[in-house]
């Protein structure tokens, strides 16, 4: 999301994006771990970058021929940077005249079932987003100005049995600790540490003909990251399913992680909203952040 509204705001890089790049955006958590078809070819690119090591990060920016080839790599959203590397790459293409005519296709295979992660059947997928809603100091720069700003954007996943559950007029515990260890996060400028089950001090959620209400306080055992909010919110069925599940969390956070550094000073307002996927946006599909590698344990972790 910080990208789309500042490096890809761009509107040079908009129309070279448009016209002459074939965009693609991933997981590289995912990818550089994938034993298929399609983790052979990213590892292909990324191996000729900087970041060459698939046992840690190889984030950042890449742009390679269909074959496979690396143009160029960069790690920094400075959008004038981006585009002026992209004009100077994409001009050496065409003078050394080495476009290639065709890319023979690659044979997908199976893929690699640690790492295609899919929705539980059965159940339901909900659009989480954050925002802070306060508490920062007016921003130096426009780079400072889009962190403040940011929404984050992940998923939630409800298994068949939860969304039974829903149907019939029940919230269940397992569902609320999910979400409380896994969503309740301020992923708003990076990747949070997820909570662990002791930091799950108070989770009560109680639904009343569809009304939602309930409380969360988390809190690490060294007390470094709290977040202390309510519940309310609005579920809808018919006919067996759930059509609407429209939820704030809203109260203050407090506490930064290793890659979500900067955070307002103190206690600050932490909204999270969780609204039912329709699958009208290509983002539904991609798993929880909190799954990655280990689906069973995110979709378990209401078993204390």
């Amino acid at each position: 999301m910080l990208d789309r509204a500042s490096t890809f705001a761009r509107p040079g890089i908009i129309a070279l994006l448009q016209s002459q790049i074939i965009p693609v955006a991933l997981d590289q958590a995912y990818e550089r771990r994938q034993r298929d078809a399609e983790g052979d070819f990213y590892r292909l690119i990324a191996g000729q970058g900087p970041r060459h090591d698939f046992e840690a990060t190889t984030q950042g920016f890449y742009l390679a021929t269909a074959s496979g080839q690396l143009l160029f790599y960069m790690n920094n959203r400075d959008p004038e940077k981006l585009e002026r590397l992209l004009r100077e790459k994409l001009a050496g293409l065409e003078s050394a005249q080495a476009v290639p005519g065709s890319v023979a296709a690659l044979e997908p295979g199976a893929t690699d079932p640690r790492w295609d992660l899919q929705p539980p059947k059965g159940g339901l997928v909900v659009r989480v987003r954050a925002k802070i809603t306060g508490g920062y100091e007016a921003p130096r720069d426009r780079h400072q100005e889009f962190f403040q700003a940011a929404r984050s954007r992940d998923n939630l996943w409800i298994t068949a049995a939860e969304h039974q559950a829903l149907v019939v007029g029940e919230f269940p515990q397992s569902l609320v600790l999910r979400m409380a260890r896994f969503h309740l996060v301020d992923n708003t400028r990076g990747e949070p540490p997820m909570w662990e089950p002791e930091d799950v001090q108070t989770a009560e959620v109680t639904m009343d003909q569809g009304v939602i209400t309930g409380r969360v306080a988390l809190r690490t055992t060294g007390g470094d990251r709290t977040y202390d909010a309510g519940w309310r919110g609005h579920i809808e069925t018919a006919k067996g399913q759930v059509t609407r599940f429209d939820l704030v969390v809203f109260g203050d956070f407090s506490g930064a992680g290793p890659f979500t550094p900067n955070p307002p000073a103190g206690k600050f307002p932490l909204a999270v909203a969780f609204s039912l996927a329709d699958g009208s946006d290509s983002a539904d599909a991609l798993p929880p952040q909190g799954a990655r590698g280990w689906v069973a344990g995110y979709l378990g972790a209401g078993a204390k």
